[in-house]
């Protein structure tokens, strides 16, 4: 899977797969049309979902078994690279392809608020998995930007198609929470190991040497996408996953505190801060007071 195939307009991209260009920015590809091909590398230059339109097997986290995998979708975002690894074995593609080029949203209101889908940051293995219900919703709004591409292009056909991408995409963010919900066990699980991560953090020589722990770092020790991560933290907390991770310096710290042997200065380089002042800001903002008026008050 070393060569790379390159797509920088929706055109190359339907050429490849043996479906007509019917506008040169936006396109519902039908995979099956495609030619058999082995697994490749492939760069987009658009946004770009995937609809996997086959039953491949249950999906497994862990020692748990989840059977959303009747449909699958996964994200692209312009400038990512996305690969098939097919062993060197030949295979039919199968499902639908929904692209379209940030030219065709700009001006538009999904083009303002395009970066509040996160999904689009995620990882192939954080793909979203689709009940039945769930894909026939996904099908009917490719139908409908389908019909649009087929109808005689008017002074509707833009906002129409680009409503219909923003109604679907919309849908998704319903069906991710709905997986995160689903999956409780699995967001248990991720949100009890990010608890440990922290509390054997703080635990170590860590904070002096690496600094305080970042969220992309945690996610990358948890094996997930940072979107992803503070996602599924948000869904299950309340909270993003920075505010919780300063939740836990602030718990650890009110502990350091109490011992009056330490300053406060001393106190924040072991929490991982480069300068004391900032560890008093944010104690000041999370409880009400600094770290000196908070030991006194105790």
């Amino acid at each position: 899977m070393d060569n790379m195939r390159r797509f920088e307009t929706i055109n190359d991209y339907n050429v490849f797969n043996n479906n007509e260009t019917l506008h040169p920015l936006v396109s519902v590809v039908d995979l099956s049309k495609a030619n058999p091909r082995q697994g490749s590398k492939m760069y987009f230059g658009f946004y770009t979902i995937f609809l996997k339109d086959v039953k491949c097997g249950d999906l497994v986290y862990g020692r748990h078994t989840y059977d959303y995998q009747k449909g699958t979708l996964v994200f692209l975002a312009p400038g990512q690279v996305a690969g098939v690894n097919s062993n060197g074995e030949t295979y039919q593609p199968k499902g639908y392809a929904l692209v379209f080029h940030p030219d065709f949203i700009h001006g538009t209101s999904l083009g303002k608020h395009i970066q509040d889908y996160t999904f689009f940051g995620y990882q192939s293995n954080e793909a979203l998995h689709l009940s039945e219900r769930e894909r026939k919703i996904v099908l009917d709004c490719f139908s409908k930007i389908e019909y649009e591409l087929q109808h005689a292009i008017d002074k509707h056909s833009r906002t129409l198609i680009v409503d219909n991408i923003e109604l679907f995409l919309n849908y998704c963010i319903r069906f991710y929470d709905r997986q995160f919900i689903t999956r409780d066990n699995v967001s248990q699980g991720i949100l009890e190991r990010f608890e440990n991560l922290l509390n054997e953090y703080f635990e170590s020589d860590k904070p002096q040497n690496d600094g305080l722990p970042s969220v992309a770092s945690c996610a990358g020790e948890l094996n997930l996408s940072a979107g992803y991560f503070g996602d599924l933290v948000k869904k299950e907390t309340g909270k993003t996953a920075q505010e919780y991770i300063q939740a836990k310096v602030i718990d650890v710290a009110k502990e350091k505190i109490f011992n009056v042997n330490k300053s406060v200065s001393e106190i924040a380089y072991e929490l991982g801060f480069k300068y004391p002042q900032h560890f008093t800001r944010l104690f000041r903002q999370k409880t009400g007071m600094t770290p000196n008026e908070y030991r006194n008050l105790n």
